[in-house]
């Protein structure tokens, strides 16, 4: 009975769940956002491309792209403000000392300065790692990675910026310390900020009472986490103070330094993949930047032991032959031996050197 009941019952085909690399396939056969794309090949950042399409600078194939929503395989036939997109090169950082008075961004209406105006052509086409507004200063980082970008922007990977920050108006430590735990102004919640007077350590700012009777003018300094719009000056004014030099010193893992005013230096290839080894441990390929291929008959082969040159073995056996011929008189010295010393003439015997010590003059 058992047996008929398994003859007759119907077995459902197993369903297997979807691995990783299949998912990665079938991604690669739908295409990937052209947002996106653009961003990994340094067009912008995914919100400029939106923006870029939105004003009919972007093109497909001879087409006006009027939406985002476009998949794409590959960047050939994309064009934008009619100049062709190329494949992304590798992943590269640099540090740029910004300048007051110079906006962060690529075109600007009213024809002021930015900071691509006067990048070197080797760079080629780059974004900003996040902004500053047009008058702080310090350090801005600049990449052809999209994707770099807006990993580094992201509030969850909690990258900490670190500002100098010049105020006017007297500051109360006390108000300083409770920013450790983050605060709202007018319904907009700024997470940690860490601020301190210049060259203070946080114990000394808690052992002190009331508000510190400073110059007009004082030195902070302020760490942050998220990088909101404006976010340390709003905080300042929320205390009554006035921002009037605002310096980024520090972004990440990677600091100001010593770089001149108006100048740009690429971070070194070993140095940013060893400090953003999480990133590039997690970053997803792009139709931008297909992945390479190494092929092994080029890779640098293993050096052969050294080989003796030709002729060598024949000098060798022949210098041999040589010493084996030498005279006795010359294998036991310049003066031959004993015996054949004494059998030459008293005349050219040659005075034997006193052995030992040779005796010195006494000292006076």
């Amino acid at each position: 009975m058992f047996r008929s009941l398994l003859r007759n019952k119907r077995l459902k085909p197993m369903v297997r769940p979807m691995t990783d690399d299949k998912k990665t396939e079938e991604a690669e056969d739908r295409g990937e956002r052209i947002a996106k794309a653009l961003a990994r090949a340094g067009v912008g950042s995914r919100r400029d491309v939106e923006r870029m399409i939105g004003e009919g600078r972007i093109s497909m194939d001879g087409k006006t792209l009027e939406t985002p929503a476009v998949l794409v395989k590959s960047l050939k036939g994309i064009k934008v403000d009619g100049e062709v997109v190329e494949q992304a090169s590798e992943t590269k950082l640099w540090r740029m000392h910004k300048t007051r008075g110079m906006l962060t961004t690529h075109k600007d209406p009213e024809g002021r300065r930015t900071v691509f105006d006067k990048l070197p052509k080797h760079m080629g086409r780059v974004i900003s790692v996040g902004r500053l507004d047009m008058n702080t200063e310090g350090l801005l980082l600049l990449t052809n990675d999209g994707a770099l970008a807006r990993w580094m922007e992201l509030p969850s990977n909690a990258l900490v910026r670190k500002y100098r920050v010049r105020v006017y108006g007297r500051v109360d430590e006390k108000a300083l310390a409770k920013l450790i735990d983050g605060i709202t102004i007018d319904g907009v919640h700024y997470g940690e900020v860490d601020a301190k007077l210049e060259g203070r350590s946080r114990k000394s700012q808690k052992d002190d009472d009331g508000p510190r009777q400073s110059s007009a003018n004082t030195w902070l300094t302020v760490a942050i986490r998220e990088g909101k719009n404006r976010e340390v000056r709003r905080v300042m004014e929320h205390l009554g103070l006035t921002v009037n030099r605002l310096i980024r010193t520090n972004y990440g893992p990677f600091s100001l330094g010593t770089l001149p005013i108006g100048t740009a230096a690429q971070v070194n290839d070993k140095q940013l993949r060893e400090v953003m080894a999480d990133f590039f441990g997690e970053a997803p390929d792009s139709v931008a930047a297909p992945k390479k291929t190494r092929d092994p008959s080029k890779w640098a082969k293993a050096k052969k032991e050294p080989r003796n040159k030709p002729g060598a073995i024949r000098r060798r056996k022949g210098s041999d032959q040589r010493t084996n011929e030498r005279s006795p008189e010359r294998k036991a010295g310049r003066g031959g031996s004993s015996d054949q010393r004494k059998a030459r003439p008293e005349g050219e015997r040659k005075k034997a050197r006193p052995s030992g010590n040779r005796s010195r003059p006494p000292k006076k």
